[in-house]
C-alpha cells in the first residue's frame, strides 16, 4: 500500500459509527456521521495555499483531497461538522508528511507523519502544541474501514482520548 492507493480506495461516502472515551473527563461519546472524501485536483486553490504556508513545491505533492463531515452525538445537541483539506507529500513509498488546513486533535493547520505498515495499515502521528493525535485506518475490504485514534498529551506519555470507528461507504 502506498499513499496514492490509499487515497484512491477512501474517496466516496461513508457512514461511520465511533466510539469515543474521554479519559480526562471519565465520558464515553457515541457519534454517527457521514463523511465524504472528495478528490481535490493539484491546481486548487486550498492545496496551492496549504502547499505555500509549508514551503511545499507542487511537484512533492500526490493525491491531495477534501474531507467533509457532519454528523450527531450524544454529548451534544448541535450537529458536528467541518471539512479538511488534506495533502500528502510522500518522502518514499511507505513514508511521508500530510498537510492539513485544520487538524484532528487542535483546530489548526498541522502537519501530521505517516507511514504504512506492513499489513496496509496507515498510521498518521501529529503533534500540536497541546496534544498528539496518532491515527490508525485499515480496510476490512474495499467498502468497510476501521480507524482508531488517540489523542495523547503533548509530551506523548498520557491517553486523553481514545476512539474507535467503523466506516461503511454509501452506495453512490
Amino acid at each position: 500500500m502506498d499513499i496514492q492507493e490509499f487515497v484512491a480506495q477512501s474517496i466516496g461516502c461513508w457512514k461511520s459509527q465511533r466510539s469515543a472515551h474521554h479519559l480526562a473527563f471519565g465520558h464515553f461519546e457515541a457519534i454517527t456521521s457521514v463523511i465524504d472524501i472528495v478528490n481535490l485536483p493539484i491546481d486548487d486553490p486550498a492545496v496551492v495555499s496549504l502547499c505555500q504556508d509549508y514551503a511545499t513545491d507542487l511537484s512533492q505533492i500526490v493525491s491531495p483531497f477534501r474531507m467533509i463531515w457532519e454528523g450527531e452525538t450524544d454529548w451534544d445537541e448541535k450537529p458536528t461538522k467541518g471539512t479538511c483539506v488534506l495533502v500528502p507529500v510522500p518522502d518514499s513509498d511507505r513514508h511521508g508528511k500530510l498537510l492539513r488546513d485544520q487538524g484532528y486533535a487542535e483546530e489548526m493547520a498541522a502537519v501530521g507523519h505517516y507511514h504504512f505498515t506492513d499489513d496496509g495499515t496507515f498510521v498518521l502521528v501529529t503533534e500540536y502544541d497541546r496534544a498528539a493525535a496518532e491515527e490508525k485506518i485499515w480496510f476490512v475490504n474495499p467498502n468497510v474501514r476501521c480507524r482508531v485514534s488517540l489523542i495523547k498529551t503533548s509530551a506523548g506519555n498520557g491517553v486523553v482520548t481514545a476512539s474507535f470507528s467503523s466506516e461503511i461507504r454509501q452506495e453512490q
